[in-house]
């Protein structure tokens, strides 16, 4: 899914804030009757380059929002900003969702439907076109965000695989 290099590995001095994605009630069906449960999906951030997932599922609502959390906190990776958007065009697929993500200028905003806007928020962009095809789930919306943030590489990363200055990857 992610490089290596971008995956985060002390979380305890981040401030992480969480945004809950989407709740899905599950109805197992006994000879007692129907029993329900609760699996939610939610993505945790620092709104400064790092970003995370997870899925909860519980009898209780809240207690499905703390698991999503604990888990998204166990999968961070850190994510390329620059100048409040990402530093080059990037697609992805998950399942049957496909995702693209294209920079913006400043004052553009956060162009991006549901589940891709709370990831996008979470990592901290400000300014960013993203457009979704596909399903629509929102399971395989984050997931595919998630794959195409963890496959951006910062100006700096391509400067020094090139062997040329951050100047000469803007200027050509």
């Amino acid at each position: 899914m992610a490089n290596k290099s971008n995956r985060v590995k002390n979380t305890s001095d981040l401030e992480l804030k969480d945004r809950l994605v989407a709740i899905n009630r599950v109805t197992k069906v006994t000879k007692g009757g129907r029993a329900f449960t609760f699996a939610a999906i939610v993505v945790v951030g620092n709104e400064n380059g790092i970003v995370g997932w997870g899925l909860g599922k519980a009898n209780e609502v809240q207690a499905a929002i703390a698991k999503g959390v604990e888990a998204a906190k166990k999968n961070l990776i850190r994510v390329p900003v620059h100048k409040g958007t990402i530093p080059h065009e990037e697609e992805a697929k998950f399942g049957g969702s496909r995702i693209i993500l294209k920079p913006a200028s400043h004052g553009t905003g956060v162009k991006a439907g549901g589940a891709m806007r709370a990831v996008l928020e979470s990592v901290g962009i400000h300014d960013v076109l993203a457009k979704s095809k596909g399903s629509s789930n929102p399971h395989n919306l984050v997931k595919a965000t998630i794959k195409a943030l963890g496959e951006m590489r910062s100006p700096a990363q391509v400067a020094s695989n090139r062997g040329i200055s951050v100047e000469q990857v803007f200027n050509g």
